[in-house]
């Protein structure tokens, strides 16, 4: 019994280390990639511009932040659609990512066909990015920033799930945007959702 419960103690070490040494390898990958443009930080100066065009009372000065912000949405999709394409190269074993909603070692690479490919869904978040920004559908600025903030926010869940797992992408968009998965997935473009959930074989 002590012999079994040693064994237990050993393979569940082995495979905490394996997880750890996994997950490390695909958040330096996915950072060597992304550190080379400026998506995060356009990102957040949105996300914060939003904010406060939302929040201005004065017309004509709300007018004046929107238009400052569409230059920096022009900014973004150019950076993250160079960031997709640069990633696209990736070898297909390091872009396997599992649909196991917790991650456990190995399981991409023993069980490829229940995993998504990583590169296509960079490059389906590009396009859905894109499409919220040229905003084809004539939507009113508060739509379009609601639309082009839940495009950007599936974006980051996929790169959390690529890092750690679906639930903790999960997990973390509900923490830090009060936002369940199922709803950042039903407020994105509907060309966009169809896209993503082909990627992810749903």
């Amino acid at each position: 019994m002590e012999i079994f419960v040693l064994l237990l103690m050993v393979a569940a070490f082995a495979a905490y280390q394996l997880k750890s040494k996994t997950q490390k390898k695909r958040i330096t990958l996915l950072a060597s990639h992304l550190g080379r443009y400026q998506v995060e930080k356009l990102m957040e100066s949105l996300t914060e511009g939003y904010l406060r065009a939302l929040g201005e009372k004065d017309a004509e000065r709300q007018v004046q932040i929107w238009n400052m912000l569409a230059v920096s949405e022009e900014q973004l999709v150019d950076q993250f659609r160079r960031f997709a394409a640069d990633f696209s190269a990736v070898d297909v074993a390091d872009a396997r990512v599992s649909k196991l909603p917790v991650f456990l070692p190995e399981t991409d690479r023993f069980f490829p066909d229940n995993t998504f490919d990583m590169r296509k869904m960079l490059a389906v978040h590009a396009e859905g990015i894109a499409r919220a920004v040229n905003n084809e559908k004539g939507r009113q600025a508060r739509d379009k920033a609601y639309t082009l903030s839940a495009e950007l926010f599936l974006m980051q869940h996929s790169c959390h799930w690529y890092c750690r797992s679906k639930a903790i992408a999960s997990a973390r968009m509900l923490a830090r945007h009060q936002t369940p998965y199922q709803q950042l997935l039903a407020s994105v473009d509907p060309q966009t959702r169809e896209a993503y959930l082909a990627v992810i074989g749903r």
